[in-house]
Order: C-alpha cells, then sequence, then structure tokens
C-alpha cells in the first residue's frame, strides 16, 4: 500500500519546522549586540546626556564639532564617542600644568643672549 505524498510532504515540513525552532532556540545573541557594545543614542537622548538643547545638538552636528552618524534621515550617535568628545575638553589641574613647566624647563636650557658693546 503506498502512502499519501501530500501526507509524506507535510511530515517532512514539520520535521524541517522543528529543526528551524531548535536551531533558534540554541542561538544564543544576535550578531548586532556581538559586533558592538557601544551604545547607540537618538537625537533626544544625546541631547538628555550632554544635557543640551535638541536644536544645539543639530547645529554641532551640521558644524561637524559633534560625532554622529546619519542613517537615512536619522541622527544616531555613540555614547562612547561623546563621552570622548566631552572629556576633550578637559581643563588640567595647576598641579599638572606646574608638572609639565618643570618638566620642560629640565629638558630646554633657556638661552643667553651677550650683550655686545
Amino acid at each position: 500500500m503506498t502512502e499519501n505524498p501530500f501526507m509524506i510532504i507535510e511530515n517532512r515540513l514539520n520535521q524541517l519546522e522543528s529543526i528551524l525552532l531548535d536551531i533558534r532556540a540554541h542561538q544564543t545573541k544576535p550578531q548586532l549586540d556581538t559586533l558592538s557594545t557601544d551604545q547607540l543614542l537618538t537625537v533626544e537622548e544625546a541631547s538628555k546626556f550632554l544635557t543640551l538643547a535638541i536644536p544645539t545638538v543639530y547645529t554641532l552636528v551640521q558644524r561637524r564639532i559633534l560625532p554622529a552618524c546619519k542613517q537615512g534621515k536619522r541622527l544616531y550617535f555613540s555614547k562612547e564617542e561623546l563621552t570622548a568628545w566631552v572629556m576633550q575638553g578637559r581643563k588640567k589641574t595647576r598641579s599638572e600644568v606646574e608638572a609639565e613647566v618643570a618638566a620642560y624647563k629640565s629638558t630646554h636650557r633657556r638661552k643667553r643672549i651677550v650683550a655686545t658693546a
């Protein structure tokens, strides 16, 4: 006695479906997470993070002062890049400046100007 070909096809489809469900269940992380652990921010989130107004953020991006990525009509900001951008404006403490001056003076000698009479 021969089996119905439609039943054979249905059984095979069910087997394939169960295999695909098993594969999907065993996937640990999406590929996007493995590529980058950096958090992407929208304009609103970036303005809150930087405590700037939204139009100010747009202006800084337009002047290429603030690092941003544009995908379509949307802007995205890397939280790490924004933190690095903020840290670029760090002012040195008095002791750091004095240490740099002392290091400079120790390596560079002042030239003497001899007055000729």
